[in-house]
């Protein structure tokens, strides 16, 4: 179901662009995850390359893994050969047994809540990770309703393709990483304005001062779950 979700008709909100608005999932996610040029990263769940060839321009060692083919041969056309990024196409929940422990840190972006297995996949990403190594995903706040509202007005957008937004809860997501040996768990969440807004130069101040408004941080739009292999 997913591979047809995402191997129909192109869709543009997961086109590579090198906006701000992306540079800032970036950003916040290689800072939270304490990322440099040194490691070894996978980016599980990388699609078209919307933020892998982000993650490559910043000098990380990154390669990409993804359910399906399509998406991959297209993030290849993206990336021109700048980077010769290596990529892995399988099921995160049943990975190569050639990636093994291969790496200091594995990542993804909007990728947990289209995994059909939560605990299956955090088992499997823990044995790719190097022990002592860094997990980290970004994804939705499901307490954010404009999700729901972008579902439901976005062409090429469906329930049956997103609902996994719902279980993006700490309680749902730390059980998951804790029965897989994941230690140290942490969340931050960021964000607020929708990317027309974001990506206004001027607009990114007060996005920083209302993220810090109290009562705006349960809702804040952006979450990125982390912890270290055990």
């Amino acid at each position: 179901m997913q591979r047809r979700y995402y191997e129909g008709r192109e869709k543009r909100h997961m086109l590579p662009t090198g906006s701000p608005y992306l540079r800032r999932h970036v950003d916040e996610l290689v800072r939270f995850a304490g990322l440099g040029p040194s490691q070894r990263i996978l980016e599980v769940g990388c699609g078209m390359g919307r933020y892998t060839l982000l993650l490559a321009e910043r000098g990380l060692q990154v390669e990409g893994l993804d359910l399906s083919p399509v998406l991959l041969e297209r993030l290849r056309t993206f990336d021109g050969g700048r980077f010769d990024i290596p990529l892995h196409a399988a099921d995160i929940a049943f990975p190569p047994t050639t990636l093994a422990g291969r790496f200091d840190a594995v990542v993804g972006f909007f990728t947990l809540h289209h995994l059909h297995d939560l605990g299956r996949s955090f088992a499997a990403i823990a044995g790719l990770v190097r022990p002592g190594g860094s997990i980290a995903f970004l994804e939705p706040n499901p307490l954010n309703p404009l999700y729901y509202v972008q579902i439901l007005i976005t062409p090429r957008m469906t329930w049956r393709g997103d609902a996994g937004i719902v279980r993006m809860r700490r309680a749902v997501v730390f059980r998951a990483m804790e029965e897989a040996g994941i230690r140290r768990l942490s969340r931050v969440r960021f964000g607020f304005f929708p990317p027309f807004l974001a990506n206004l130069a001027r607009a990114r101040p007060l996005e920083h001062r209302v993220e810090r408004v109290l009562p705006l941080r349960p809702i804040l739009p952006f979450q990125i779950f982390g912890g270290e292999r055990g």
